[in-house]
């Protein structure tokens, strides 16, 4: 049996009935407070996505969350990023209500402005719920008078500046969220060497028995067998190595390519194909932008 579509809530006015809330303050952002917000009711919660970003900071429990395969305690206080698109649902529902606020903005508000073209960078979106900030006591100050003071603006009469000042507002909370994660990336460097470890082993296990039949390795296989999403370890990769994800991936290539060409009698082709390339000349070209050498140029200077 097909399983169902999840419920899509196309606009925040809606958000707000689905919640028996008043409407909206401005059609394309609010600030809702958790302690509001009724999980229990209706069926929509089981399987539910929505056409806006969400910046949640929850403080307290008011259930559980899944995201994909996975669920997720609100036990503590966290901090979480989702984008449009996302499909999830929330079982578990404890009559105790959750403290902190939920911002919500379609992708219309920011359109005209920098911040429009900036949010693609923000790889946070793309997190799971297992990759929550986890704010100190410090931040979380910050965080919750930035969503108090956007609060605040919604409930002013709406003039011509309302969005400029909302959208400044917005762009200086993902700032703060932004430090706030680096902090963090920092903090868990043991947990995140470890993780960088298990990379380094995956690739190796993948190029000596996957890559020439499976093609060359990507950022989602590994994040797959990881248990982590794509942006996440892309976003760890660079923090510990200073490299993007797909530029790690090639060194490690091309590392593993410097062994087989000065330590076997392979062919570049032979080399090119068991590393995952499907032309040779696709190797060679990488080879040579990245060590300025061709395969066979490197090779001859071992002799």
């Amino acid at each position: 049996m097909k399983k169902a579509a999840p419920y899509r809530i196309k606009s925040i006015s809606e958000l707000h009935r689905l919640f028996d809330l008043p409407k909206p303050d401005h059609p394309l952002i609010s600030v809702i407070d958790f302690s509001l917000l009724d999980f229990g009711k209706g069926e929509v919660w089981k399987n539910f996505c929505h056409d806006f970003y969400c910046v949640a900071c929850k403080l307290g429990t008011s259930g559980k969350m899944k995201y994909g395969q996975q669920d997720f305690d609100f036990d503590e206080g966290m901090m979480s990023f989702t984008k449009p698109g996302q499909v999830f649902s929330v079982t578990e529902v404890t009559e105790d209500r959750a403290d902190g606020y939920m911002l919500v903005f379609k992708p219309e508000l920011i359109r005209h402005y920098e911040l429009g073209r900036q949010i693609s960078q923000y790889g946070f979106f793309g997190y799971s719920l297992a990759e929550a900030l986890h704010l100190s006591e410090k931040e979380k100050e910050v965080i919750l008078s930035h969503l108090h003071q956007m609060q605040q603006e919604l409930k002013q009469n709406i003039d011509s500046y309302s969005q400029d000042v909302i959208v400044s507002q917005l762009s200086l909370l993902l700032s703060y969220s932004n430090r706030f994660y680096a902090r963090q990336f920092h903090t868990r460097s043991a947990v995140n060497h470890d993780l960088m470890a298990k990379v380094e082993h995956l690739l190796d296990q993948y190029l000596l028995h996957k890559s020439d039949t499976l093609g060359l390795p990507t950022v989602q296989y590994l994040a797959d067998e990881l248990h982590v999403s794509a942006p996440y370890l892309s976003d760890l990769l660079r923090k510990c190595t200073g490299l993007s994800a797909q530029k790690y991936i090639q060194s490690v290539l091309i590392d593993k390519a410097k062994e087989l060409l000065s330590t076997t009698d392979l062919s570049v082709k032979e080399v090119a194909f068991l590393l995952g390339f499907e032309y040779p000349q696709s190797f060679s070209k990488l080879f040579k932008a990245k060590t300025s050498l061709s395969p066979l140029e490197f090779r001859q200077s071992f002799n």
